[in-house]
């Protein structure tokens, strides 16, 4: 069975309310008509009613199922204002400000109902960028107990692929931390490998990834990887982690037998962890581009309950992928 397909059988199983608050782009609406088609979650769509309405009869799709707030006739408005003037009235918060923010914009009002309980998650970023879907996300919903670092990730499934697992991977951090030091990037690698074991259901095998392999090259890029390897073995002694990796010897059993020979996570890695974003993200979108992997994320981990970014470039079939991932994590909560 295909990874995402086996994310949306365990969705079923125990079906959970997601959150879509973009109801103005088209791909959420399809996205939504979707997941209820298929029973992955029930769905709120947070918009006016009259507009979704109008779009679905537009669209030719189904939105019955769906349940519609309008932020502006919420009978929960009220008490999301308090709620949120609660939250951070430490901050400077004030009950008018709250009021504002959550009638302006549809991201606030959606990690809002999440804080409420009124969701399980949030799915968002078709048309937000991720520090619009973070920014609400951490000031409401704050990090979960004992996370030193929130991250992303991108679940790749890599067609016709021996290596991760059956095709499968975690390439992290692809799409939030722009130049992580070497004890984030060893919090990255275990949070990564703890979400790979929740998500895929197998041993995590984290490769620290570096142009360089067991000290080929002298660079402080290198170094820092090396520091992190050093780190995460240290701090996680139950995780199975492996670098400085080059990504052939990472993954190919021929390549890490000559570069590598007394690894366990050389040849047969299932976690990428890059060492900047640049490199994540540039390596999950040639993968995705020229592999033609399905790539599901950037997913957040980290945040106290699941709210999980898309790429503004994503297609529905991405939002609905997405949708299952976040109600399976909203299980493990």
């Amino acid at each position: 069975m295909a990874f995402i397909d086996s994310i949306k059988e365990r969705a079923k199983q125990n079906k959970k309310t997601i959150c879509l608050p973009e109801t103005e782009d088209k791909r959420t609406l399809l996205a939504a008509a979707k997941v209820l088609e298929e029973g992955i979650a029930d769905v709120i769509l947070v918009g006016s009613e009259e507009k979704v309405a109008d779009s679905a009869h537009w669209l030719n799709i189904d939105l019955s199922g769906a349940t519609v707030v309008d932020p502006a006739t919420s009978p929960k408005l009220d008490a999301y204002v308090e709620l949120l003037y609660e939250t951070r009235k430490a901050k400077g918060m004030t009950m008018e400000k709250a009021r504002e923010m959550l009638l302006s914009d549809n991201l606030f009002f959606g990690v809002m109902m999440v804080k409420a309980g009124d969701a399980d998650g949030m799915v968002a970023g078709a048309c937000h960028s991720t520090a619009n879907v973070l920014r609400p996300s951490l000031q409401i919903l704050k990090t979960a107990p004992g996370t030193k670092l929130v991250s992303a990730f991108f679940i790749m499934a890599v067609p016709n692929c021996d290596a991760g697992e059956n095709g499968t991977f975690i390439f992290a951090d692809s799409g939030l931390n722009q130049d992580p030091n070497a004890e984030e990037l060893a919090a990255i690698a275990d949070s990564s490998a703890k979400s790979f074991q929740a998500l895929v259901g197998a041993e995590a095998r984290v490769a620290m990834l570096s142009h360089s392999t067991k000290g080929s090259a002298k660079h402080a890029l290198v170094d820092k990887v090396v520091e992190a390897t050093n780190i995460a073995k240290a701090t996680y002694p139950n995780l199975k982690v492996d670098g400085e990796l080059q990504l052939d010897a990472a993954l190919v059993d021929t390549v890490a037998a000559s570069k590598a020979p007394d690894s366990e996570v050389a040849g047969k890695a299932n976690v990428l962890i890059f060492p900047n974003l640049d490199a994540g993200n540039i390596g999950y979108k040639l993968v995705q581009r020229l592999a033609k992997a399905e790539a599901y994320g950037p997913i957040l981990q980290g945040i106290a309950k699941p709210v999980n970014d898309l790429s503004r470039g994503c297609s529905w079939e991405d939002i609905v992928g997405v949708v299952a991932i976040t109600a399976v994590q909203a299980q493990l909560v």
